[in-house]
């Protein structure tokens, strides 16, 4: 699985740096280093009011914060891995 997070200019300012942050321990919490690989993007077009967006396996999802990270990281990631 490969999951981008984005750290364009809009996304940055709504805190990208700190997702990438969650992402990272998220992986590394679950033993999902050899499953996932984490990158960085630019604009993906998919810029909304509040939150980041990431891809994941190319579909993206937006609004991803600190509040809703880890929901949003169990539907997308853990669940998809295990289906």
């Amino acid at each position: 699985m490969i999951v981008q997070i984005c750290v364009g200019s809009s996304c940055h300012l709504k805190g990208s740096h700190a997702i990438v942050e969650l992402m990272k321990n998220a992986v590394e919490d679950h033993g999902l280093e050899d499953e996932v690989v984490l990158a960085g993007c630019f604009c993906t077009g998919q810029c909304t009011r509040e939150g980041v967006t990431i891809l994941v396996d190319e579909e993206p999802i937006s609004g991803v914060t600190v509040d809703t990270f880890d929901e949003i990281f169990k539907k997308n990631i853990l669940e998809r891995l295990k289906g």
